[in-house]
């Protein structure tokens, strides 16, 4: 079992900007990527990023068109940790932040993107932008 656990959400003005954390604890060798996703209400769970773990192409990222060149995602493997790092933010950017742990190593990184990829879940943090 692993378990994810978000932090670093908040309160921002547009323009701002915030960097979520996602701890790792159990079984964390078993993990090969850890996503981020958001959900504003009513609306799905939609793909944000991706950074693969513990295998070849450690480190490779893969970030949603709608962020990237926003957002940027990075690990600190000795800390268990990836981050989410979201700069210019928006008030559409407002919505619940969850992390996530997938068991398997997909060879196209693109694959992630399905919510039905993913084995654990964060309970999320809430981000809320103000224009």
């Amino acid at each position: 079992q692993v378990q994810l656990v978000e932090s670093g959400g908040g309160s921002v003005q547009a323009g701002g900007s915030l960097r979520l954390s996602c701890v790792a604890s159990g079984r964390t060798d078993s993990v090969y990527g850890i996503g981020w996703f958001r959900q504003a209400p009513g609306e799905e769970r939609t793909f944000l990023g991706v950074i693969r773990l513990n295998a070849l192409g450690a480190g490779d990222t893969n970030l949603a068109n709608s962020v990237e060149g926003r957002f940027s995602i990075s690990s600190d493997n000795a800390k268990s940790t990836v981050y989410l790092q979201m700069n210019s933010l928006r008030p559409e950017d407002t919505a619940v932040y969850f992390c996530a742990g997938s068991i398997a190593n997909y060879y196209r990184i693109a694959t992630y993107s399905s919510t039905s990829r993913w084995d654990y879940w964060g309970r999320g943090t809430q981000v809320s932008v103000s224009s």
